[in-house]
C-alpha cells in the first residue's frame, strides 16, 4: 500500500523530470549558428571539425529566429569536399555529402576564417532588426547565411515585415550584410516600400 507521502514524492519527481525535459528542448531550440558548429562537429570526421564553409537557415516560422539550419563543413574525404549537417530546433536531422559543383568556381568551397567569426547569428539578427530604417515596421521573419565575402565572413540577413494593408501577410523587405568579425553593417539592400 502506498502512502500519500510516497505519491506526492513521485508526483514531485515527475514534475521535475518534465521541467528538465522542457528546459532541454527550449535550450536546443535556441542554439546559435556558432553553437551549431560545435554540435555539428559530433557528426563529421576529424579533419572536417571546425572547418566551416557555410552556415545557412530556412526562413523562420512563428518567430524572428530560424530553427532549421545547415552547417557545411570542408571535408577533404568527400567527393565534393563538403559534409552538410542539417538541424531542426537544435537537433541533428540529417548528415549528407552534397553535390557542390559550382562552389569551387565561385570560391564558396573555401573555409571561413574562424579567427574572424566573432559575431554569432543572434547578434547579427539583433543588429539587423534594430536598424533605424526598420523602426516603424513589424519585422516577422528572417533567413540567414554566413558566407565568405571580400570583407571576411559575413552574415547575410534577409528580413520579412508585416504588410501595411493586409496584416495577415508579410513581405520580403530585403537583406542586410553584417561583418561576422566586428558586427558592423557592411551594406543594406532594403526595400521597405514592399510593405505597402
Amino acid at each position: 500500500m502506498t502512502t500519500s507521502k510516497t505519491v506526492s514524492h513521485l508526483k514531485l519527481l515527475a514534475v521535475a523530470a518534465l521541467l528538465l525535459a522542457v528546459s532541454q528542448f527550449a535550450r536546443a531550440a535556441e542554439l546559435t549558428g556558432f553553437q551549431l558548429i560545435k554540435e555539428g562537429n559530433r557528426y563529421v570526421g576529424e579533419e572536417a571539425k571546425d572547418q566551416v564553409v557555410q552556415i545557412r537557415s530556412e526562413k523562420s516560422v512563428g518567430s524572428l529566429t530560424p530553427n532549421i539550419w545547415w552547417v557545411v563543413f570542408y571535408d577533404p574525404d568527400a567527393t565534393f569536399k563538403a559534409t552538410e549537417v542539417k538541424f531542426g530546433a537544435g537537433r541533428k536531422l540529417e548528415v549528407k555529402r552534397p553535390m557542390r559543383m559550382l562552389e569551387p568556381v565561385s570560391c564558396a568551397d573555401k573555409k571561413l576564417d574562424r579567427k574572424k567569426m566573432n559575431i554569432d547569428s543572434d547578434q547579427a539578427l539583433k543588429t539587423a532588426t534594430e536598424d533605424p530604417l526598420l523602426q516603424n515596421l513589424k519585422v516577422t521573419a528572417s533567413q540567414m547565411w554566413l558566407e565568405r565575402s571580400d570583407e571576411g565572413p559575413t552574415w547575410k540577413v534577409r528580413l520579412w515585415a508585416v504588410k501595411l494593408r493586409d496584416s495577415s501577410r508579410d513581405a520580403n523587405i530585403g537583406d542586410m550584410y553584417i561583418s561576422a568579425d566586428d558586427g558592423k553593417v557592411l551594406r543594406r539592400d532594403l526595400h521597405i516600400n514592399r510593405v505597402d
